[in-house]
């Protein structure tokens, strides 16, 4: 690997938007853990992998929000603590991406079984392998002072490492790029054997199209699409300036892709509450009835709990996706 660039400068301004992002990306996660918490009806399988993920996307954004606040300039311990947590969050927050697209793939495609093997299964891979590579970096001493060329203030692969290309493999980018790859080619499967369903169901009961789950069955497949989407532009800049930094080209150092670097590293939390809270209707209606009941309990509006009843959604309004194949309880909720 050719000799490192000079070490990034970080501007306030940049500092201040990507602390921003990590500040909306916690609260993203957090708010996803208590929609989880609050309504058990809502907790289906695809959403208890979600509930994960946001756990992975919340230590990943607090770790971040350190280093960018600290904006290191050497290794010292809290950098390679920082570092440590932000490479094991990072790195499962992939992994668990994987495994809900993984998930939705094998019960909507392939009709398999799903049950505590496959969750065990996914526990081991998205918790274990991010920790035993975060481990092992740390114990070789590979954690520490990047020069925030393939960072925006925080520590992650040490500038010093004469490995240090393997390390940045190992502790994110490679599972960043199979994530690119693996995302889009799950999606569109899903998405063409669900559209395969409506053909069938609108041939043999044609009176469904002109039923009101069509903008439903809309919304849905947006969000089969955009899922992957926003995945890959939030990350892409990330890796665009891995490869720079590889070319050792000094745009690496350019104020816009640095920007975009710390956004998209640290708002994946902020985008998944916005596509599974924010733009889910069922979770939407139930976080602004509470919201309601609570600002105006003291003027004599009905309680939380009285209110609970009235406010339950029709389970079938929280179906997006009509598909004869259990297609209904599996997207129901994304």
């Amino acid at each position: 690997m050719p000799r490192p660039l000079p070490p990034t400068e970080l501007y306030a301004a940049e500092r201040a938007v990507v602390l921003a992002s990590c500040l909306l990306s916690c609260l993203g996660s957090s708010l996803l853990l208590c929609t989880h918490a609050l309504w058990p009806e809502l907790r289906t399988r695809p959403r208890q992998l979600l509930l994960y993920l946001s756990l992975a996307d919340l230590l990943s954004a607090l770790s971040y929000f350190y280093g960018v606040l600290q904006d290191f300039d050497r290794t010292s311990w809290d950098c390679v603590l920082q570092g440590a947590l932000s490479t094991f969050a990072n790195t499962s927050s992939f992994f668990w991406t994987m495994a809900i697209a993984l998930y939705l793939y094998l019960t909507i495609v392939r009709g398999s079984p799903t049950g505590a093997g496959l969750l065990c299964c996914f526990h081991a891979v998205s918790w274990g392998v991010p920790l035993c590579i975060t481990v092992a970096a740390v114990a070789l001493k590979k954690i520490g002072y990047d020069a925030s060329n393939v960072s925006v203030g925080w520590c992650w692969v040490n500038l010093d490492a004469e490995d240090r290309l393997l390390w940045m493999l190992l502790t994110g980018k490679v599972w960043e790029i199979l994530a690119y790859v693996t995302l889009p080619v799950l999606y569109i499967l899903i998405k063409k054997h669900i559209n395969r369903a409506h053909a069938a169901l609108s041939e043999y009961r044609p009176i469904l199209s002109r039923t009101p789950l069509q903008p439903r069955t809309s919304i849905a497949d947006k969000k089969l699409i955009l899922i992957p989407v926003i995945f890959i532009i939030l990350r892409i800049w990330s890796t665009v300036r891995f490869i720079l930094t590889l070319c050792n080209s000094p745009a690496v150092q350019n104020s816009v892709l640095v920007v975009l670097h710390g956004i998209g590293n640290t708002f994946q939390g902020g985008a998944n509450c916005i596509m599974f809270v924010l733009c889910t209707r069922v979770v939407r209606a139930r976080l602004l009835s509470s919201l309601c009941c609570y600002c105006y309990d003291d003027s004599g509006w009905p309680s939380p709990r009285s209110s609970s009843n009235r406010q339950r959604p029709d389970p079938a309004e929280s179906d997006n996706v009509p598909d004869p194949e259990r297609t209904k309880p599996l997207l129901s909720s994304t």
